[in-house]
């Protein structure tokens, strides 16, 4: 033992020789940033409380009011979308966009395209579940429903989606157009996966139903990742599964290396041998929380009936009350006090990061898991990052760009120890999230796919059909900006795309985008998307996916070059 904690330190130092930094002079965003919680906490967290309860009440006003939703409710709202783009005149007005502000969504990354020539079309009133089918295990929403709504829908029937990402305000057309993980994705791939059908508006006003089998196959299958460049998303299906009221979550620590962790994360998913499909052997949950170079914390999910979760012995643990310590801080304290298991009500784990923004709450109300706080002021948490933005100077937001990591790396399971390496040298910033997902092998040209031929040298996790990749989440202040040194997050980002290319991974485009148009299409396929654009004529109406995510500066020469003759 004595030995491995002396190699620890070695490595640890060699690492800090190698990232030797300069010393950097305070500023005053410095300062601004740092104390920006007594701007939050007396105006933007009773804000944000109120802003979350007309989210809750709304669609019970809107009930009460005009009736319970319905399919020819849905296709009247449909209706007016589909009289608004036809009115476009392709000659004349901008590219189509939604009319939804820049500063309402979570992506962090910079909206130019709606700061340029546009035209807006309003999506706001999609913002209901349609139907759920207990009977074919399915449910129709529309875009803008949030998952919060989707967990409040679904789990009083007893299903929920196979996928539900955890942070309240993540809205189903984000996570379809943009992503979507959540701790059961090693076994139903991304949410986009877990969708059977999408309703789109195209470009020519056109109302049409994409399946995986229809005539509308190419487009189905373009959709995901294609943040609204190829048509307008106005309704949604996806496939439910049962569950029960309590998820019995695991606690097991790890410390060691950053492969020492990689293995034990994997472990716990994945079988050595390859029998990925037994669910004996693959819980229904997982991730990962990385603490430090050298310490971690793996928790795992099953879910379990009310009356097991109430056997004598058992742990019963509201964790999502607002008194309770925030979720990543009570998973750590199994580095000291070992091994754990407890139940949680199902609805609370699946929003267990919601009330911290995973980490990043401690970062804007530094005092907010304090004992005191959660108890008096708890009830408030989390900030709407919606407001965050809004109130937020151009300054600050371009030093979160320079000294804070926010970027999520989607890389094949079996490189996963390469890839913790390169963060800590890159980026240094912890905790990290590991979240395993399932890839499917689509060979048509997806702008995401599996490695070519992985199928032949199979890794733990793989089968024929999927493969198992890990979203790293990087997400917090790096270690020399703690320490005051020189780092420069447009440089990491740019690190980091370089790494992504090179290894076969994918950057997820909510975050600030660096790359050139050729890099980005070096990483992404572009075979089927281009050739969708082109077929359903998205060409000339939406701006492309590179345009709409990365930081080039969209002018009006440049959308007016794009109009058609």
């Amino acid at each position: 033992m004595m030995a491995m904690a002396m190699a620890d330190e070695a490595i640890a130092e060699e690492r800090k020789g190698r990232r030797s930094r300069p010393k950097r002079d305070s500023s005053l965003a410095d300062f601004l940033v740092q104390f920006r919680w007594i701007v939050v906490i007396p105006i933007i967290l009773p804000l944000s409380f109120l802003f979350y309860q007309w989210i809750r009440w709304r669609p019970v006003i809107h009930r009460l009011i005009h009736g319970r939703h319905s399919q020819d409710k849905h296709l009247e709202i449909v209706r007016k979308i589909q009289r608004k783009v036809m009115q476009r005149n392709p000659s004349s007005d901008g590219l189509i966009c939604t009319a939804r502000k820049p500063w309402l969504g979570i992506a962090l990354r910079n909206a130019e395209h709606k700061r340029s020539s546009r035209y807006e079309v309003d999506l706001g009133d999609l913002s209901s579940i349609v139907w759920i089918d207990k009977e074919r295990k399915l449910m129709k929403c529309e875009p803008m429903v949030t998952m919060s709504q989707l967990s409040a829908a679904t789990i009083p029937y007893g299903f929920a989606p196979e996928v539900l990402p955890e942070l309240d305000d993540l809205t189903v057309g984000g996570v379809i157009n943009g992503y979507g993980i959540e701790g059961s994705s090693h076994i139903y791939g991304l949410f986009a996966e877990t969708c059977t059908a999408y309703e789109l508006v195209l470009a020519d006003g056109s109302l049409v139903r994409a399946t995986s089998d229809n005539e509308y196959a190419d487009l189905f299958k373009a959709i995901p990742w294609s943040h609204g460049s190829l048509g307008l998303l106005v309704g949604v299906e996806l496939r439910l599964l049962p569950i029960k009221d309590y998820m019995q979550v695991t606690y097991a620590p790890v410390t060691g290396s950053l492969q020492q962790i990689a293995q034990a994360y994997s472990d716990a998913f994945c079988p050595r041998d390859l029998d990925q499909d037994n669910p004996e052997k693959v819980p229904e949950y997982v991730e990962g929380i990385v603490y430090s170079a050298t310490a971690a914390v793996v928790t795992t999910g099953r879910y379990a009936s009310k009356e097991e979760a109430r056997k004598p012995g058992n742990v019963i643990n509201s964790f999502g009350l607002w008194y309770k310590p925030w979720f990543h801080l009570h998973a750590k304290s199994a580095l000291k006090k070992g091994k754990f298991v407890e139940y949680v009500p199902v609805r609370q784990y699946y929003h267990r990061h919601t009330r911290s923004l995973y980490w990043e709450g401690g970062l804007i109300v530094p005092m907010g898991n304090n004992p005191l706080f959660r108890f008096l002021l708890g009830w408030l948490m989390p900030p709407k990052v919606s407001l965050l933005k809004l109130t937020q100077t151009e300054g600050i937001r371009k030093y979160y760009i320079q000294r804070h990591a926010c970027q999520d790396m989607l890389v094949p399971n079996h490189k996963l120890e390469e890839c913790l390496e390169f963060c800590h040298d890159n980026f240094e910033t912890y905790p990290l999230w590991l979240c395993p997902h399932r890839l499917f092998k689509t060979g048509k040209g997806t702008m995401l796919d599996c490695e070519p031929n992985y199928e032949n040298n199979k890794y733990p996790g793989d089968t024929d059909y999927a493969q198992m990749w890990t979203d790293v989440g990087i997400w917090g202040v790096p270690g020399p900006v703690l320490r005051q040194e020189v780092w420069d997050g447009v440089e990491a980002t740019k690190n980091m795309e370089k790494w992504l290319i090179d290894n076969r991974g994918y950057q997820c485009l909510y975050a600030e985008v660096e790359q050139s148009e050729e890099d980005f299409w070096k990483m992404f396929d572009a075979t089927l998307y281009t050739a969708v654009r082109k077929k359903y004529g998205a060409e000339y109406a939406f701006m492309s996916v590179y345009y709409k995510i990365s930081n080039s500066k969209k002018s009006t020469p440049f959308l007016k070059s794009l109009k058609k003759d």
